[in-house]
């Protein structure tokens, strides 16, 4: 009988949820939803010191902006302290585990030796087969597990194959601190077996552990999980992700406005690959995701990419639901409450009714939000330079005249005023552009937007003659 497929992700609450993190939670959540099986969440905080509680809603707000839900409760690693120290005495009274009584001293000493003479493996053992009576008064022992000192321990992992590690060169690593509290190493494998996790999917920085933790589970009776180890992200250059190539939070690249779809299906293909297909809806990734298909080099992080990815996913937005989006991202933005006042529901309306020309142009909400600054802008609006040097006095006087006969037109849409605007420029024998890039530049305050008859039709006969009207004025004020 085969075992329903059950995954977990499983971060340290000591910063935020890095991509590196979305990426993992992301294949653990595509592996267990194609298979009818479960995800759960596990909060790693055994290191007390370094985990806050900031840290522990950052990165579920993370997880549920993603998109990525989980089974059950969230388990936090550190209120199974007991049951970690039980299994810790159920290994000593096996013999797989002794007390060692070694002090911080002779552990420097050792490890000094151990590295100067190339060695990797760093404890030498001295307390496997002492007995307790010889310990030293007044010292509290830790724990350690007595690993096998012959012999092999073989992952055959998913990603990256059959991984042979030979045991003379694997530590006594440490279950419980003097203290009496676990470390990672014991509480994973512990965590792991009582929760029924079926398949361990992590970054490969974690494969080393899978040696040491496959021995903690024989040494139990206990089935090792399915691992899988991923590669690591790495930048453009391909050397180490770092902040400068895009290691920022999940939060951050929310805060810069990419669109939780197109981050997920991003991430999804670093690393992973089905055949030449770059765009996935969820569905498609759910019923394509597989563990072999993952690479075993590094995925590099392309920045210029998932923009790229972030506008086609924005242009398939409904413009509605698309400014839905840019309503929820505000409240994340430095001066978004601002903004946020400033949508009315006329301006609302506007902007909906901009958003065609507006998402054509923007490849992030930022950009979105920027390009419809001129819907949101009270009268006289403000001008950006480019926009000022095109209002010059003869310009400025050219959207007065302009002004007087579009109030003339009788309809007020994109085509009536485009055919006054043309027949204007005719009569003057002006090129449009002449008058359109003048006209754009009073409109917006930028000497760039969407097409500029459909900008006269979003903001209307009253506010756009208004602006213009604002802009001649300032042609007849004396110069100061």
């Amino acid at each position: 009988m085969t075992l329903p497929v059950v995954t977990r992700f499983a971060p340290s609450p000591t910063g935020f949820l890095h991509i590196g993190g979305g990426r993992t939670a992301l294949f653990n959540w595509l592996y267990a939803r194609a298979r009818g099986g479960k995800m759960l969440l596990r909060i790693e905080d055994t290191d007390r010191e370094r985990s806050t509680e900031p840290a522990i809603a950052a990165i579920l707000d993370g997880l549920r902006w993603l998109g990525l839900d989980w089974d059950g409760d969230v388990v936090f690693q550190n209120s199974r302290s007991a049951r970690h120290r039980e299994v810790a005495e159920e290994l000593l009274a096996k013999g797989h585990a002794y007390r060692c009584y070694t002090s911080p001293e002779e552990l420097t000493e050792m490890r000094e030796k151990a590295r100067g003479e190339g060695r990797s493996k760093l404890y030498d053992g001295r307390w496997r087969d002492r007995d307790t009576s010889e310990a030293p008064p007044g010292v509290k022992p830790v724990i350690r597990f007595k690993a096998p000192l012959t012999g092999e321990t073989v992952i055959e992992d998913q990603v990256q194959g059959r991984v042979v590690w030979q045991n003379e060169n694997l530590d006594d690593l440490v279950l419980l601190r003097s203290d009496g509290n676990p470390t990672y190493m014991l509480a994973v494998v512990v965590d792991d077996h009582d929760m029924g996790v079926t398949h361990i999917v992590r970054g490969d920085d974690h494969f080393t552990n899978a040696a040491r933790q496959k021995q903690i589970y024989d040494a139990l009776g206990w089935e090792v999980p399915v691992m899988a180890h991923l590669p690591l992200i790495h930048g453009p250059d391909g050397s180490k992700l770092s902040k400068r190539h895009g290691a920022l939070g999940v939060d951050a690249y929310r805060a810069l406005g990419y669109l939780p779809a197109a981050l997920r299906n991003y991430l999804v293909r670093l690393g992973w690959a089905h055949g030449d297909q770059e765009i996935f809806s969820t569905e498609e990734m759910v019923a394509a995701f597989d563990l072999p298909q993952i690479g075993r080099s590094p995925a590099r992080f392309d920045v210029a990419k998932l923009e790229s990815l972030n506008g086609h996913y924005m242009r398939l937005t409904p413009d509605a639901d698309l400014l839905a989006e840019v309503e929820g991202l505000l409240p994340h933005l430095p001066e978004g409450d601002k903004l946020a006042a400033r949508i009315t529901p006329e301006r609302r309306r506007q902007w909906i009714a901009a958003m065609p020309g507006l998402k054509e142009r923007a490849k992030t909400l930022i950009e979105l939000i920027e390009g419809a600054k001129f819907i949101l802008a009270d009268r006289p609006i403000p001008v950006d330079e480019k926009a000022a040097a095109l209002l010059t006095p003869e310009a400025r006087g050219l959207m007065g005249a302009l002004a007087a006969e579009l109030e003339a037109a009788g309809d007020w849409d994109s085509a009536s005023t485009e055919q006054v605007v043309r027949a204007f420029a005719d009569r003057r024998e002006m090129k449009l552009g002449a008058v359109a890039q003048p006209l754009r530049a009073a409109l917006t305050g930028r000497a760039t937007s969407p097409p500029i008859f459909d900008v006269l039709a979003v903001l209307g006969r009253t506010e756009s003659l208004g602006r213009l009207r604002d802009v001649a004025a300032e042609e007849r004020l004396p110069s100061a």
